[in-house]
């Protein structure tokens, strides 16, 4: 979805907010959840990682980069880190944002630590992109080019902005940018001392479907695509299924991994 395309989508109509503006609401959501992740069709190895805490009420997905099985281990790291961290941290007064914020961070620490203490992992990093629920109230977190979409009465927005050159050509108007260039993410956890997450709020109502996913999916269908695909099916676990093959039959050069929130 381009700019212009998310300046038309009504935002604040559809509840999504900028942090300072979001006001939580009491009322507790019911939530289902599905999510797979695919090799793809010409990498030897998966590094997408994706996991959950239903009791925590967090979600993360994750596209590791680095050389042989770096990105896999800076996936799972950052995916494990992130829920432990912001599960450790809900038994504390908090602001939700922080905690998040203090998750990714620690996450963040781990992979950059791992990495400098071994040189077979160095230059590793991985995207990441969180979901947070408290009552009604969505708390999206990213970092990189994994995106976060919204869907509601039919629409289907991407909440999230990518951290790439490309995206970041584009906003400036750019364009015509080599294949190679497009792959080029300027943000990440875990290739620095310390990463900045941003951050968008949603105020949750009950038929709102949330889809966290990395850019092996993405690369092959835009919001629309991902509309059409998603409201066709009722169950989640089909809708993943039917998401993954959209990927390969554009080639899915890349892993590809989907998480799928519903609230009822």
């Amino acid at each position: 979805m381009t700019d212009q395309q998310r300046k038309e989508f009504d935002l604040e109509k559809h509840g999504v907010q900028s942090t300072g503006k979001a006001t939580a609401m009491m009322t507790e959501l019911r939530l289902d959840v599905a999510g797979l992740s695919d090799i793809g069709l010409k990498r030897s190895n998966n590094e997408d990682s994706f996991g959950y805490d239903l009791d925590a009420n967090i979600f993360v997905v994750c596209d590791g980069m680095g050389g042989l099985a770096a990105g896999e281990v800076a996936s799972n790291a950052a995916v494990e880190l992130t829920l432990r961290t912001y599960r450790e941290l809900c038994c504390q007064e908090m602001d939700p944002e922080k905690r998040l914020d203090a998750a990714i961070g620690n996450a963040n620490n781990a992979v950059w630590n791992m990495a400098q203490q071994d040189r077979a992992l160095r230059g590793m990093g991985t995207t990441l992109v969180a979901a947070c629920i408290l009552h009604n109230r969505l708390l999206i977190g990213n970092v990189g080019d994994s995106r976060a979409y919204f869907l509601r009465d039919g629409d289907c927005v991407q909440i999230t902005e990518d951290h790439s050159y490309a995206a970041e050509q584009m906003r400036r108007g750019g364009s015509g940018l080599s294949a190679r260039l497009q792959q080029v993410i300027t943000r990440a956890v875990g290739v620095d001392a310390a990463v900045k997450a941003d951050f968008f709020v949603v105020n949750l109502q009950s038929g709102d479907t949330v889809l966290l996913t990395t850019d092996g999916l993405t690369r092959y269908a835009n919001a629309d695509k991902l509309a059409q695909e998603i409201y066709a099916h009722p169950n989640l676990e089909e809708t993943c299924r039917g998401l993954i093959a959209i990927a390969h039959a554009g080639g899915a050069e890349d892993n590809v991994t989907c998480l799928l929130l519903r609230v009822r």
